[in-house]
């Protein structure tokens, strides 16, 4: 187990078991992971074998010594339970304990280092773990309730999310089939005719859900759940008058539906049945002055016993960083810009 010893400049770590194979994964090539969570957490470390000295920075958060022994927590954890770390897994890691609050964990406490076991998600390819408090509040109120908002920006794993609670429930036989639900909006490029039928031509805006099936379930073996119906894949426009039992539903970008659409949507779910909605209602691209189904929904379901809204922020964003900076300085943008 790893030890904390609290000092008066910073915070110490001691890395144990003492593996150094496992140490040399977690500082990375020429301690390149080391240098990736100053610049992230803006601390300075300090390394002599197995023991780790963690001072912040100035102007840097008032907790981010504490953020910093979390990541080489965390980090030790995955060399013993996985491969070769990567740039790409400290970055997640990074994100991951930025959103949490580590005031509410004990600093002599290694259950700090570990994920919440409720946010590990089964699949039949993969395990997929849920990242900071926002994620992990998502999966728990999927698993719990019959219709879940997912709301937030662009990289905060909504859709990846729902699909993983979905394959998990579609393996573990809670529900029968899964059902894909997207409004056929274009995102403010006229794409022009494309050939097929409605559910061919709405195919290339699912990419992102297919991604994920294909990453969980398998190229071959989605093609033959589609083909039986145990995925079905239908355009918003193609759910009235239905009644959807026993399944998983996922509508995405609801941002573009209006609310006449939305309400048509939530009024299919029939019995032993699941829905996630996801969207960004910063991203809405709906003709000018038509409101969206999303926001309106907001505000009509607040409140209402099974429904819940969990929402996302920059600071859930788990791609490259630059994207939560990207989307910060939108959001200000935006906020401060007034029309003349």
């Amino acid at each position: 187990m790893s030890s904390i010893r609290e000092q008066t400049s910073g915070r110490h770590l001691h890395l144990q078991p003492e593996d150094n194979r496992r140490l040399a994964q977690v500082c990375g090539p020429q301690d390149m992971f080391l240098k990736q969570i100053e610049s992230r957490l803006s601390v300075r470390l300090n390394r002599r074998g197995f023991d780790f000295s963690i001072v912040a920075q100035s102007g840097s958060d008032a907790n981010a010594a504490s953020q910093a022994v979390l990541v080489l927590q965390r980090l030790h954890l995955q060399t013993g339970e996985a491969g070769e770390l990567t740039a790409s897994d400290v970055h997640l890691v990074i994100q991951g304990v930025h959103s949490d609050d580590p005031q509410g964990a004990e600093p002599g406490s290694d259950s700090s280092a570990k994920e919440p076991a409720s946010g590990v998600i089964k699949t039949r390819r993969l395990s997929v773990k849920a990242r900071g408090q926002s994620q992990t509040q998502l999966v728990e109120n999927i698993r719990r309730h019959d219709i879940n908002f997912a709301i937030g920006p662009a990289g905060t794993g909504k859709t990846f999310l729902a699909v993983a609670c979905a394959v998990e429930a579609l393996v573990s036989q809670k529900v029968q089939r899964l059902v894909l639900v997207r409004p056929a909006v274009e995102a403010g490029e006229k794409l022009g005719f494309l050939p097929g039928n409605l559910a061919q031509e709405v195919d290339p805006y699912l990419r992102p859900i297919y991604d994920a099936l294909y990453e969980m379930v398998g190229f071959e073996r989605v093609g033959k759940l589609i083909e039986q119906g145990v995925i079905e894949v239908a355009p918003l426009a193609y759910m009235r008058g239905r009644t959807l039992n026993e399944c998983f539903a996922i509508l995405d970008e609801a941002q573009n539906t209006t609310p006449e659409q939305m309400k048509m949507f939530l009024t299919r779910i029939g019995f032993s049945s699941t829905a996630v909605i996801t969207g960004d209602v910063t991203q809405i691209d709906l003709p000018h002055g038509k409101p969206s189904g999303l926001k309106h929904v907001m505000k009509v379901l607040d409140g209402v016993d099974g429904v819940t809204f969990n929402r996302f922020t920059a600071r859930d964003v788990v791609r490259h960083p630059l994207v939560a900076r990207i989307i910060n300085a939108y959001d200000s943008y935006e906020s401060n810009f007034e029309p003349k």
